[in-house]
């Protein structure tokens, strides 16, 4: 499960790398841009629940250990 979440979590950076460099930042909320922002905002949005989820399984580790 960890190395899936890390592999999941390189993707999402991925995604974020890419699509920021299909931003024009002089039109940031029209066409291809708009759809980078959207994808940006969802790869983080991954990008949080994946660290979150990483935190929680350390939590139920320590927890289980007692």
């Amino acid at each position: 499960m960890k190395i899936i979440i890390y592999i999941l979590m390189v993707l999402a950076a991925a995604s974020i790398i890419f699509n920021a460099t299909k931003l024009d930042f002089s039109n940031i909320f029209k066409g291809d841009s708009q759809i980078a922002v959207i994808s940006i905002l969802a790869s983080l949005c991954v990008f949080i629940l994946l660290a979150i989820l990483q935190v929680s399984l350390k939590i139920k580790d320590k927890h289980e250990k007692r």
